[in-house]
């Protein structure tokens, strides 16, 4: 029994490291550049309310870290993407 429960767990072992060594290649895997985003216009910061926002926040003693700054309203926009 025993020599049967060694034989069982060498043979996982030796499928599971084999299984492993099949992962290199990378077959599915697109570079971003190639995949063809829509190439858009730089977005602008709105550097205008970022300050003030920051400045309030400074005030008030709260650490504040921009994920999405906001862009730019209106007509900067526009001029923006002309």
């Amino acid at each position: 029994m025993n020599a049967c429960l060694r034989i069982a767990v060498l043979s996982l072992s030796v499928l599971g490291l084999a299984a492993c060594a099949g992962t290199q290649s990378k077959s599915a895997y697109v570079e971003p550049a190639a995949v063809g985003a829509p190439q858009s216009a730089p977005l602008t910061r709105d550097e205008i309310y970022v300050a003030q926002v920051e400045r309030i926040a400074r005030r008030r003693g709260i650490g504040l870290v921009w994920v999405n700054p906001p862009p730019k309203r209106g007509a900067a926009v526009a001029q923006a993407t002309h």
